[in-house]
């Protein structure tokens, strides 16, 4: 998944980003509460973890202009406001979670893992197909023909990005726009070697090239 880190705090940030990243994920992250919105309106984010005390603005102003416009994108807030009416406001104004720093990060990735099935059961099933390919994104598994395959963090990531497009072809750039944070580099063969590898562990034929355009799953 890609998500949208909002957290004023550089030292937090840079922990939850490394944790975040160790599972797979990419991760944007910004302290700036106008950035936080401007982003989240103009990019794809699979979840928001969202501080509320931010600069230039509060985070929950984010979350209300968010779900205003109609995004239902997830939302995690993480903060140090822990008194009753604050969690009551930010989980009315359409947070998805609410935790009170401290908190062990442990905590925050079974949190997301949780808030991920929860709106997986409200809008796909649990598990995601096509073709021969079927993902668990909960646990993080895969099978062809019902044969589980073991991917790395980045394959699965790749295939779960496919999976999601339904058949439609992605360009190498549509890929890492969803595979990388901004921060990140990105070698200029990353996406190509990932694609090669998870090729040779789907079989013939389950991963296509589609000339000028991309790549896709077989339907």
């Amino acid at each position: 998944m890609r998500f949208l880190l909002v957290e004023d705090d550089p030292m937090i940030a840079a922990g939850l980003r490394e944790a975040l990243r160790r599972a797979g994920h990419a991760v944007d992250w910004t302290a700036d509460a106008q950035v936080a919105a401007a982003a989240a309106r103009t990019e794809p984010f699979d979840m928001l973890v969202l501080d509320l005390g931010l600069q230039r603005g509060d985070g929950l102003a984010v979350l209300r202009e968010l779900r205003r416009r109609g995004d239902t994108t997830p939302v995690i807030v993480v903060t140090a406001r822990d008194a009753l009416q604050d969690k009551l406001a930010g989980l009315d104004a359409g947070a998805d979670d609410y935790l009170v720093k401290p908190f062990a990060v442990e905590e925050l990735l079974a949190r997301i893992r949780t808030v991920a099935r929860r709106r997986a059961d409200l809008l796909v099933p649990e598990q995601l197909g096509a073709g021969p390919v079927r993902l668990d994104p909960g646990s993080r598994r895969a099978w062809v023909e019902e044969v589980e395959i073991h991917l790395s963090a980045r394959e699965f990531s790749i295939l779960e990005i496919l999976v999601r497009a339904r058949g439609a072809a992605l360009s190498r750039p549509q890929i890492e726009q969803r595979l990388y944070g901004w921060d990140e580099q990105v070698e200029s063969n990353a996406v190509e070697v990932h694609i090669h590898h998870l090729r040779r562990k789907l079989g013939a034929g389950v991963l296509q090239n589609v000339r000028g355009v991309g790549y896709r799953l077989r339907a």
